[in-house]
């Protein structure tokens, strides 16, 4: 029987939060209540899992704050948490795997700890939250300085997961000010700021020829697909006509090389788009834990009208050959 696999549940340390302040780590935050089940790396985690009907589940960094950090505490930071998630996995060997998580401000340095993370510690890929403030300015990860990391998960026959992170303060100031402030900062992250990000942080990467310079190169992103698979069609036919140096439409290089999670959007019409749209053998069941509960993810996959070699392919076959599992 095909396993019950996710991809897109998080995790911090606890050198984490002391180094980037967050998750309730200053006293304030409204993720405070999280805290504790993100701290689980164990029994609690484990039991969650089985009550969602979750046999793997690989952990990623929930890195908010991990961009404040100056270059070299970052990358001896992430290091760390790279240690103490591998270890969490040794002690629960069928239960977890896990993402390296990088820091991209030293990025040489972070194609090294890449390596290392996936010959040493067995990590199944690389988790990269949203853009990266680099020398003073925003960067996506379509600028070169990030080829080397990109390369390295390509040498390495790695996936890479972007996902969402809040937005850089000039783009929060600009676009989610002058709000009510709960609701301003809300509207900025998951309430929908950092999904159109991420939309946009992979047509970039695909308009700029990242995709056509790395032909193997396997992205994901999750959310139903961070709202490309709605709007995949008119993008396809503006973009593609202005990109002559591309060797495929936008659409085609979407197809061959990104995957999309359903992590955390758990209704029926933007599952069905996204399966219309890049077909089920491109999506990968992931819960986004612990910010939605594993119980309704599996009530998800329970509603869904699939077939039973379906199902398999979505609930964990995918995410199997994708992350060689």
């Amino acid at each position: 029987m095909t396993k019950t696999i996710t991809l897109e549940e998080h995790f911090v340390t606890q050198d984490f939060l002391k180094a980037a302040g967050s998750y309730g780590q200053d006293g304030s935050s409204a993720m405070m209540g999280m805290r504790e089940k993100l701290l689980d790396l164990g029994a609690g985690r484990i039991a969650a899992m089985d009550e969602g009907g979750i046999d793997l589940q690989v952990l990623s960094l929930a890195a908010m704050g991990g961009d404040e950090l100056a270059p070299a505490e970052q990358t001896a930071v992430f290091r760390g948490v790279n240690d103490e998630a591998a270890a969490a996995v040794k002690a629960n060997p069928d239960r977890l795997a896990s993402f390296a998580t990088v820091a991209l401000k030293q990025p040489a340095e972070a194609a090294k700890e890449l390596e290392r993370c996936v010959t040493k510690l067995g990590c199944k890929g690389v988790f990269v939250d949203g853009t990266t403030s680099l020398n003073g300015e925003v960067k996506f990860l379509d600028a070169p300085e990030f080829l080397p990391v990109l390369e390295a998960a390509v040498a390495l026959h790695v996936p890479v997961y972007l996902h969402p992170a809040p937005p850089p303060k000039v783009v929060e100031t600009a676009y989610f000010s002058g709000l009510p402030a709960e609701a301003g900062h809300l509207l900025s992250i998951a309430g929908w700021g950092w999904h159109a990000e991420t939309g946009l942080h992979v047509l970039r990467m695909i308009v700029s020829g990242v995709f056509d310079r790395l032909p193997t190169l396997q992205l994901i992103v999750g959310h139903m697909g961070e709202f490309i698979p709605y709007a995949l069609a008119r993008s396809n036919r503006g973009l593609t006509a202005v990109s002559p140096h591309l060797k495929r439409s936008v659409t085609e290089t979407l197809l061959e090389q990104v995957h999309i999670t359903t992590s955390g959007y758990f209704t029926r019409p933007p599952f069905e788009c996204c399966r219309e749209v890049v077909g089920l053998e491109r999506m990968m069941y992931s819960v986004d834990y612990p910010f939605s509960p594993n119980t309704r993810g599996k009530e998800f996959l329970a509603s869904l009208e699939l077939s039973e070699a379906e199902m398999d392919a979505l609930r964990g076959g995918n995410a199997a050959k994708v992350l060689k599992l």
